[in-house]
């Protein structure tokens, strides 16, 4: 059967993802057209592209216009719109756009995205589909009814519990509170975060799960009713709800436990309809899982699903938006071996995390070799922006064994060169060291157990990596990471 292919395809994005999917576009035979704002005139996306869309100064709320991205996409010719993640990624209002512009959304459909945007309604429809759901409320209403909803929830349930925001998602808009008056006090100051967030000041409460594992399931869907699983990840190592590092397959140790996960994956999709990549979310607290969220987008993480699966998840978009059925069956889905992956980030660990925004990428040397793969938007010259995110590189590495997979980890992160900005390469380092992360012991609250992994001798490390820069100069006569 002859296959349907778009011609043209915008993407609606910057940074590490645009460049991921603009390779996936070419692959597949098509042509992609690149947006950009002034701060990345130069960015690696937009040469790397077949044509690139100037939307406006910015920063960031050109990104975010659906009245340009839309113009952009028919000025070009452009049949179709992948919007990556983040930005106007799970924005249902932009994916109607689309469709009511005669283009296609590289997406699920405008209502799954809206209904799984609330989630309080996701956790509604988890609940008619027999699907647990950590105990939680409606959204709270205004005042002091609302007031009195969370004084007799938090009675029948105790504390700790968490405030989230319902249009929350990627781990924002949600607050924890140990007592009656941290409750009262911390509602209202949700709301307004929630409002400035999202747009949408509702809050609900949800029972806290002590250190959890968090525990995710990759999901493809076509328009013919096929759905399918591509294993687990799991995403427990997270600061301030916020993903690091990410594995696949996940680390329970128990075959029925995650197969029973993937099922209620399975049945979570196809219980809202979903077509194309999409995934399902869980806590798993001993024995037991909850079902947490449905993220309607490609996650930064996908790549060691990839890696494990060798399905080209990108790819596998493109062939479902266009209207072909799933490239492959449940039966052919075959897990081999261990994935990592670590986000590269210019931060200071030691400082909170702090973005190292407006420093100059000096040297960047970064390694290969079997079993290594990066993701990302640096290079020698590269100025960490102030208004976009810190990511550098994704480094996705995989081993045949979960013990090969770490010590591979380990090599790549020695041989990683960055100079000019701090990052994250230390704080990894000491991580694939650590006993507990060797063994697969960690949970939702592997960082605060672990606040040694921070006391590594930064300046030292430093001083190695231009040691060896300055040895290897000498030597060639020459510097081979000059721009």
């Amino acid at each position: 059967m002859l296959k349907k292919r778009f011609k043209k395809i915008l993407v609606a994005n910057r940074g590490e993802i645009a460049s991921r999917i603009i390779r996936a576009i070419k692959e597949w035979g098509s042509a992609a057209v690149a947006v950009y704002e002034t701060p990345d005139a130069e960015a690696r996306h937009v040469i790397q592209a077949d044509e690139a869309v100037w939307l406006g100064d910015g920063p960031c709320f050109d990104y975010l216009n659906v009245e340009k991205m839309i113009a952009a996409a028919k000025r070009t010719g452009a049949e179709a719109i992948h919007p990556g993640y983040g930005f106007l990624a799970e924005n249902p209002d932009f994916a109607k756009a689309c469709r009511e512009a005669g283009l296609v959304f590289i997406g699920p459909p405008t209502e799954v995205i809206k209904a799984l945007g609330d989630k309080v309604i996701a956790r509604k429809l988890m609940e008619e589909a027999g699907i647990p759901v950590v105990p939680g409320t409606d959204p709270l209403p205004s005042g002091e009814e609302g007031k009195e909803m969370a004084l007799s929830f938090a009675k029948k349930y105790g504390f700790p519990l968490l405030i989230k925001a319902v249009g929350g998602g990627g781990g924002r808009g949600i607050r924890q509170v140990n007592n009656e008056e941290e409750l009262l006090n911390q509602i209202p100051l949700a709301e307004a975060e929630a409002k400035s967030a999202f747009g949408d000041p509702r809050v609900y409460l949800e029972k806290y799960l002590p250190n959890p594992k968090h525990i995710e399931v990759q999901i493809l869907g076509d328009e013919y009713g096929n759905v399918i699983h591509l294993g687990t990840r799991d995403c427990s190592i997270q600061r301030r709800h916020q993903k690091l590092v990410e594995i696949a397959p996940d680390m329970l140790n128990d075959e029925k436990l995650t197969s029973q996960i993937c099922e209620a994956a399975i049945k979570a999709a196809k219980k809202v309809g979903y077509i194309n990549a999409g995934t399902v979310e869980f806590l798993v607290k001993g024995k037991e899982f909850y079902f947490l969220e449905i993220n309607t987008r490609l996650q930064v993480e996908h790549t060691v699903t990839e890696m494990i699966t060798g399905v080209d998840i990108v790819r596998a978009q493109l062939e479902i938006a266009a209207g072909n059925p799933l490239p492959i069956t449940q039966e052919n889905v075959i897990l081999r071996g261990h994935a990592i992956e670590m986000r590269i980030n210019a931060e200071d660990p030691k400082n909170n995390f702090l973005p190292e925004s407006g420093k100059k990428v000096l040297v960047y040397y970064s390694p290969g070799g079997f079993g290594v793969r990066l993701d990302g938007c640096a290079y020698p010259g590269y100025v960490v922006p102030q208004a976009y995110d810190s990511l550098l590189v994704k480094l996705t590495v995989y081993g045949l064994t979960w013990e090969e997979a770490v010590e591979r980890l380990k090599r790549a992160l020695n041989g990683f060169i960055i100079i000019g900005p701090k990052t994250t390469i230390p704080f990894y380092l000491q991580i694939v060291d650590d006993p507990d992360f060797r063994a697969g012991n960690f949970d939702t609250g592997y960082l605060e157990t672990h606040p040694h992994l921070l006391n590594y001798k930064e300046e030292e490390q430093e001083v190695s990596k231009i040691a060896r820069l300055i040895a290897e100069i000498h030597h060639r006569g020459f510097n081979p990471y000059a721009i």
